[in-house]
């Protein structure tokens, strides 16, 4: 039963992560909480479906306030397939030299902020440009995504190197570069795909173990309250706290 063989992938790919990436989600974590703890952005960043962690880390029930999320519509938004905003014009956009620079142009950024970018073969420009123009600016650079098995792939960067090659700090998604996992019958390609799969299970690992060292050191967080529990009359004052807070903070972004 092919359900099962991908459910086997999954696990497999969480046994993998968590036999091999805790230290460094522990390094991301901590670099993630000095940021936080002294009133400064992680900015996250990915493009086409590694929009996916960006948008599952925050605004979400059980995140919290410190990550801001910078997401291109003309890069994740291509539900119309094909037409505007279709596949066609994503993959050009993702190769295209130049438009993470400009991108980055649209924001405020501090040499105290951390980027965290997402991108499973760490080849294309535009995730490339964003990591080159941070570390300009003096950020850290951390970046998840399948760092082993890009060793040795052609970058599609004028620089010469791949996003792995760039950050200052690498977890490894652990996911084959070919993403898809299961064999289908009289067919060329695979089904199944475990990156986002693997990302979303970074990125809760990676966040928990930040609010953890928060707390541990005594910082108040902002988390955002399910406002869906029966009884809980306090939920929206919760959630007005949090964004008041955002947007407090996003005054400086």
């Amino acid at each position: 039963m092919l359900a099962l063989e991908w459910l086997a992938n999954a696990r497999s790919i969480m046994q993998k992560i968590e036999e091999t990436q805790l230290e460094n989600i522990r390094t991301a974590a901590i670099a993630m909480a000095d940021c936080i703890e002294k009133n400064h952005w992680v900015h996250t960043f990915g493009c086409g479906h590694a929009t996916i962690p960006v948008e599952e880390m925050y605004p979400r029930i059980g995140g919290f306030v410190g990550f801001h999320p910078i997401v291109e519509l003309p890069m994740t938004f291509f539900t119309g397939i094909t037409g505007q905003m279709g596949i066609h014009q994503f993959l050009f956009l993702e190769r295209a030299e130049g438009y993470g620079n400009a991108i980055m142009k649209n924001y405020h950024f501090e040499k105290e902020d951390c980027m965290w970018i997402f991108s499973h073969t760490g080849i294309n420009n535009v995730n490339i440009d964003i990591a080159l123009r941070a570390k300009e600016l003096g950020m850290k650079v951390i970046v998840f995504g399948s760092a082993a098995e890009a060793q040795g792939k052609t970058t599609r960067h004028p620089s010469g190197k791949t996003i792995f090659e760039i950050a200052d700090i690498v977890v490894d998604s652990c996911v084959p570069v070919v993403d898809a996992s299961v064999v289908l019958k009289n067919h060329q390609d695979k089904i199944g795909p475990v990156s986002t799969h693997a990302f979303v299970t970074l990125v809760w690992m990676t966040i928990t173990t930040c609010a953890e060292i928060l707390a541990d050191r005594g910082v108040k967080l902002y988390i955002h309250p399910s406002h869906n529990v029966p009884g809980d009359t306090t939920a929206h004052e919760r959630l007005d706290a949090c964004l008041a807070e955002y947007k407090r903070k996003s005054a400086t972004v």
